[in-house]
């Protein structure tokens, strides 16, 4: 058998880790495919028997297709897991927005209750990398992108659907594609199965209802227990994932107490709206995990109450800016800082909106226009609409909405470059 691996970051390592060790494959040729060390690593793909795909490859890519008509046999990750997990405790999260919190606080909510949990999946840890430890009594929770669900033929025990919005559109052919890849969470559910989504989002409902498990409905009155000034998450969205997180636990017998508790005690995660430093009265706040325009307009939604001053901008992925535009009429930001690949894509989409808008050629020049513009004497510049203003005291709110592989590794790079550059800043 000739197996290849294509992609060799966390999850092709994970993969190759597992098929060394398994009886099935002992006998098997492996190669490793990466685009690293070959531009045209999809050149031969109809020489292997199976081909072993990690998440940044599109299923539905021209080669991979022609390959699957010639009888490649494809395979992933997340496909092994399904297949090998000795628990069917599996607790799978999905959809557009919040899937990394509500997984994380889902699995703290459980650990905090006893249970053998773990966290794996699209949050950074590959499933493989804890099957060995895991029992027949064991809880897995897995935070499942479009790309690792797009072929999976199986479903877990418990499904989660969290917001639903197109995204991802520069990877998955169509909307139609994406939302066929997501439905796949419950696709393969059996009556005994359960699926948990947001009442109030079509989209999510859509894609709940394309399994056979027990529907249930949640909403703001799901957990009545969970009180929002409680939380020291920010925003109406991290609101709504506290609610998921508490629903969830509750169908399982964890006590509101315990979940309260968890709840009360969690921070966030890191690039989620991260508060970072205080420097003279002026907040910065890091969310580079924003990557679409939903989550850019939820970070709006956050500080409406708050003077702020919004940074946006990086990779367009096909997006339509238009909820981004929405937020921000009659918001509380003062001035919106673009930078990067679709800086101009932004602009003509909020031009209207009432707000002013500055154009900066990178994030540090973005992070200086920003600060400066928080002292009564600082003038825009000729690139900002509304001329000359104060700034005021406000918070710098760093939300792209987009991708960041025009500049920067991915999200958590450019994550980690906002905060080293906004903790060189000396206070006035």
């Amino acid at each position: 058998m000739r197996i290849a691996i294509l992609g060799f970051g966390r999850e092709g390592k994970s993969v190759l880790r597992f098929i060394k060790k398994h009886p099935r494959y002992k006998k098997a040729e492996i190669e490793i495919l990466d685009q690293k060390t070959d531009p045209d690593y999809l050149k031969n793909l109809e020489c292997f028997d199976l081909v072993f795909r990690t998440p940044g490859i599109p299923y539905s890519h021209p080669r991979l297709f022609r390959a699957r008509c010639n009888g490649v046999k494809f395979s992933s990750a997340t496909i092994l897991f399904f297949t090998h997990s000795p628990t069917r405790n599996i607790i799978g999260i999905t959809c557009s927005k919040g899937k990394s919190t509500t997984a994380t606080l889902i699995y703290e909510i459980l650990k905090a209750a006893g249970k053998d949990v773990y966290l794996a999946g699209n949050i950074g840890e590959s499933p493989l990398n804890i099957t060995k430890k895991l029992k027949k009594t064991s809880w897995v929770v897995l935070e499942l992108s479009s790309f690792q669900l797009h072929d999976l033929p199986a479903s877990p025990h418990i499904a989660v659907v969290l917001d639903a919005f197109p995204e991802h559109l520069d990877h998955h052919k169509s909307v139609r594609e994406y939302y066929g890849a997501k439905a796949n969470i419950v696709r393969w559910q059996n009556p005994r199965d359960l699926v948990f989504f947001f009442a109030d989002n079509p989209l999510t409902r859509s894609i709940a209802t394309k399994g056979r498990g027990r529907k249930i409905l949640v909403s703001q009155n799901s957990a009545p227990f969970v009180d929002p000034q409680d939380l020291k998450l920010i925003g109406a969205h991290a609101y709504r994932n506290a609610i998921m997180a508490a629903t969830v636990a509750r169908s399982l017998g964890i006590p509101d107490r315990t979940i309260v508790k968890t709840l009360k005690s969690f921070r966030g995660l890191e690039h989620r709206l991260e508060f970072i430093k205080n420097v003279s009265g002026v907040k910065f706040y890091n969310d580079s995990a924003s990557t679409n325009p939903h989550t850019a307009a939820a970070a709006v939604g956050a500080f409406k109450n708050e003077p702020h001053i919004l940074i946006a901008g990086g990779q367009d992925k096909g997006l339509n800016y238009a909820p981004l535009a929405k937020a921000l009429k009659n918001s509380s930001t003062r001035l919106v800082i673009l930078f990067a690949e679709n800086k101009k894509k932004i602009h003509r989409a909020i031009k209207n909106r009432g707000v002013k808008i500055a154009i900066a050629e990178n994030l540090s020049e973005a992070i200086r226009t920003a600060y400066k513009y928080t002292t009564k004497s600082y003038v825009l510049s000729s690139s900002a609409k509304g001329g000359s203003a104060s700034g005021g005291k406000s918070c710098i709110v760093f939300s792209p909405g987009a991708a960041s592989f025009d500049q920067f590794q991915n999200y958590a790079d450019r994550g980690r470059q906002f905060k080293k550059l906004v903790k060189a800043i000396k206070a006035r």
